[in-house]
Parts: structure tokens; sequence; C-alpha cells
């Protein structure tokens, strides 16, 4: 079976953006300090009453390809193609999670729990039911706010897009993304740990929630020459006809709801 142009493009992108998610997921258990990686000297941020350095989790540091391949699918394969890739990739998120869950569940082989004692790791089931058992409070909270993220983004997207017509690539995409990654930054930290079983006081939540706006938003502005970029590698794989046809039709010109 042989696919067009456009088709193998969709896959492709799309294939990005969820492994991209599906991997961020499970390296955001991992919290690290972005000073001592930079090998700057702590900020000591003081927001609301708490302070703090800056620590993220390691998924952002794939997140803002998800970011990126959003308003790239976006531009091309409109509102259908952003909604269908978003609910597979949460069915898949929890697919994984389920799976991950039964893993932890199967007995050990006696010999392999304590294999990795020469290197710090007493415990490879423990381990491993750390690492790969998230709470389900920050699960659902990061699917919840993935979702509500990406289908904000569409919209905003598209609504910047009438009022600008083709021109300003960069505001629709860079303003749905800052748009959206607010709303997410807070919905995922509210779910996670404020309703969850930690319980963040409120100054806690806003603080930690607006260091973590700011960061994506910094990266958001920073990655909008790649917007560019992936659109002129489009265009050279499509050609200018097929893809501006495409960005047509993802605008609605063509199709009532693409």
């Amino acid at each position: 079976m042989r696919f067009d142009r456009p088709t193998k493009l969709f896959v492709v992108l799309g294939g990005f953006f969820v492994c991209n998610a599906l991997i961020a997921e499970f390296l955001g258990v991992k919290i690290f300090a972005l000073e001592d990686t930079l090998g700057l000297a702590p900020l000591d941020w003081n927001l609301f009453g708490q302070s703090g350095s800056l620590n993220f989790t390691a998924g952002v540091l794939l997140w803002p390809v998800v970011f990126i391949m959003t308003d790239i699918i976006n531009e091309y394969y409109g509102r259908r193609g952003v909604r269908f890739l978003s609910y597979l990739t949460v069915g898949l998120i929890i697919y994984a999670f389920g799976f991950a869950y039964l893993a932890i569940g199967l007995v050990p082989a006696s010999w392999w729990v304590g294999i990795q004692s020469s290197r710090g790791v007493p415990d490879m089931q423990a381990a491993y039911s750390v690492i790969f058992g998230q709470g389900m409070w920050i699960i659902a909270g990061s699917v919840i706010a993935f979702l509500v993220g990406q289908l904000l983004d569409v919209i905003i997207f598209h609504r910047i897009r009438r009022l600008t017509g083709e021109r300003y690539v960069w505001a629709r995409a860079t303003g749905s993304t800052l748009i959206s990654q607010c709303i997410d930054s807070f919905v995922v930290l509210y779910i996670a740990f404020v309703l969850g079983p930690q319980k963040w006081s409120m100054d806690l939540f806003l603080a930690v929630g607006t260091v973590n706006y700011l960061y994506k938003f910094i990266v958001a502005i920073a990655l909008t020459p790649v917007i560019y970029l992936g659109r002129y590698l489009i265009h050279a794989y499509l050609g200018d006809e097929t893809a501006r046809t495409l960005a047509d039709r993802a605008a609605g010109h063509g199709h009532p709801d693409s």
C-alpha cells in the first residue's frame, strides 16, 4: 500500500507527537535542578511568600517538542488532526501506565531484587515501583492538564488565524502555546498536589505554578524560529501548492470542520 506525502507527513508528525508525550510522562518522575545543571548560582525566587530554586521535572525536555508538533499539525491538519492525536495520546498514556502498574504487580525474581546492590540500588523492585508507579493523582492531573491544554490551543490558534489570516505565523503558534500552557501549568499542579494527598497551600501552588509557567513562556518564545524552520521543511517536502492547500483546508477554507 502506498501513501501520499501529506499522509506520510501526518504519520511522522503524529508519531513524534505521541512518542514525546509518552516519554515525557515517564521521564517526569525525575526532578532536576536547572541552575546546577547549567552551572549557575541558585536563583532563589520569592513569590507569594514562598521561595526556592529552579527545579523542574525531566519531562520539560520533551514537552517543547510536543508544543511545536501541536502548532505544525494545527497549521496543516487543523482541529481534527490535533484533536485526534490528543485523544489518542491520552488513551495511550493511560494504557501505558496501566501496563506499568501490571508489571509492578508481578512477583520479582529473588536474584533480580538485589542485582544492582553494588551500584547503590539495594532493592530493584522498590526502585522499579517508584520510577514507573507514579501516583494516581499525578497521572490524572497530567493527563487532564494535557488534554485541556491541547484542546484550548486548537481553539486559540484558529481564532488568531481568523483575525490575522495567513500572516503572523508566530502570533498564532506562539500565542496559542503561551495561553494554553498557562492553563496546563496550573491545572496539573492543582489536581496533583492541591486536590491530591499532599494538600499544597494556595500560596505554594501559585508560586510553583508561576515559576513553571515562566519557564514554559521563555522556552515557547525561544522556539518560535523552529516553527518557521518546520514550515520551510514541510513546503520543501510537499511542494508549495500542496502545503498551501493543506493549510487552507486546516483553516476551514476547504472543509467546514477541518
